[in-house]
């Protein structure tokens, strides 16, 4: 078997990936490896053809290839090595990392240290139980994106979305503007999962109907779609006899969350966080497994590939400090970030104190819609800031930093809560 080595070895050439790779560099390191299964790097940005992007990043608005296209410049300029078709199948505790290309066959590269940046993917139909037949016209929103956006190909004329994701509400605009019918979005919960402006923008400026705490319940057709049946749910997501609703249609598209791509870091035996689906990091973004981080949406899913960037730029830079020093190694004491009232998750889920040089950045999701909420941080139990918010959605990650002199001002602390106050 073919055996190299790198100083740092990053498993995805997505927006993650390329970002992470960008800031090793910049770091010092000299020996960077990509690994990106796909036959381009960009990821799924290369699909993303509507504008939007790189508002924090480059100041100006791009669509998904443009945005991707200025990282791929600046890795190819950098000098950084990335090998495409890869598939990486084995990582082991000791950050030997395993795989496969038709180039090279089965080969190994003994790594310094590791960036998991292998993205996210869509939620499966089967994962979802809807009830009938299985016919012709069901796709993820996002391989439908890929049909029109890539290959040139429609789905469908007349379409119903199951799910209100960003994915979900974008192809609403996009197959609009094809020439598709959208004849509603369907959500189950009572608030979209996506963010508002695409809420605005791809369904409000088109008059296509959202219709919250409803859900598929039956499709009509055993060859090709003829029609899905909608129905509203009670408090309990079960739906309620005599509120069903059909629609004709030829096309069903589903946009009903997105699931981080985390197979390799299971396998590893990574700690992982059963509410985002990704590790648990710390403050540097290091995993259970001392020289392996995680960033992106392998992490937890992002809104904003923005933040997907700054994230996995703080990666880089902590990978290269783990490869030039042992004291990452060390790790001696944690500090505990929970949840509380109305919080769902965190990220990171702890802080190792010795290691905070600066503010530390706390990414969180609420578990519903609130309105002129006050979101606190506790030090053991006792609030010491809080910080006031007009509105707060599940659909829009929000963030809050915990302040380094506020770190200072409570040694000996054990936990740290954030949760509405």
């Amino acid at each position: 078997m073919y055996c190299r080595e790198a100083d740092v070895v990053i498993v995805g050439g997505g927006p993650a990936g390329l970002a992470a790779a960008l800031a090793a560099k910049e770091a010092g390191i000299d020996k960077i490896l990509i690994l990106e299964r796909d036959t381009q790097l960009g990821g799924i940005l290369n699909q993303c053809i509507h504008n939007g992007f790189g508002l924090h990043t480059f100041k100006e608005e791009l669509t998904g290839p443009e945005y991707a296209a200025r990282f791929i410049k600046r890795v190819k300029e950098a000098g950084i090595e990335y090998l495409l078709g890869t598939m990486v199948v084995d990582l082991s505790p000791e950050r030997v990392v395993t795989a496969m290309n038709r180039e090279d066959g089965l080969f190994t590269v003994k790594a310094g240290a590791v960036i998991l940046a292998m993205g996210c993917r869509e939620r499966p139909r089967g994962a979802l139980g809807i009830p009938g037949f299985r016919p012709a016209g069901i796709f993820s929103a996002g391989t439908a994106q890929r049909f029109v956006n890539v290959e040139g190909i429609m789905p469908g004329k007349e379409v119903v979305i199951l799910g209100s994701g960003d994915i979900g509400l974008i192809m609403a605009r996009r197959m609009t503007l094809e020439g598709a019918k959208v004849k509603v979005v369907a959500e189950l919960m009572p608030y979209s999962g996506g963010l508002k402006r695409n809420i605005v923008q791809c369904l409000n400026d088109y008059d296509i109907p959202l219709k919250l705490s409803h859900t598929v319940v039956d499709i009509k057709g055993k060859e090709r779609v003829e029609g899905v049946t909608i129905a509203e749910v009670d408090a309990s997501m079960k739906p309620i006899p005599g509120t069903e609703e059909f629609y004709e249609c030829d096309t069903l598209l589903l946009s009903c969350g997105l699931i981080p791509e985390n197979e390799l870091t299971t396998g590893a035996g990574i700690e992982m966080n059963p509410i985002t689906g990704g590790a648990v990091v710390d403050n540097t973004l290091e995993t259970s497994i001392p020289g392996v981080f995680a960033c992106g949406n392998v992490l937890h899913v992002h809104d904003l590939v923005d933040y997907v960037s700054e994230e996995a730029a703080n990666a880089g830079r902590n990978a290269a400090s783990f490869v030039k020093s042992d004291k990452n190694q060390n790790k001696s004491e944690f500090i505990q970030v929970k949840t509380g009232r109305g919080v769902r998750y965190t990220v990171p889920r702890k802080i190792a104190p010795e290691y905070v040089d600066k503010d530390v950045l706390v990414r969180f999701r609420v578990d519903n819609v609130y309105k002129d909420v006050a979101i606190g941080i506790a030090f053991d139990g006792e609030v010491a800031r809080s910080v006031k918010k007009r509105t707060v959605a599940p659909g829009e990650m929000e963030e809050i930093r915990i302040k380094k002199d506020e770190l200072s001002a409570h040694p000996g602390c054990k936990e740290i809560t954030i949760a509405f106050v």
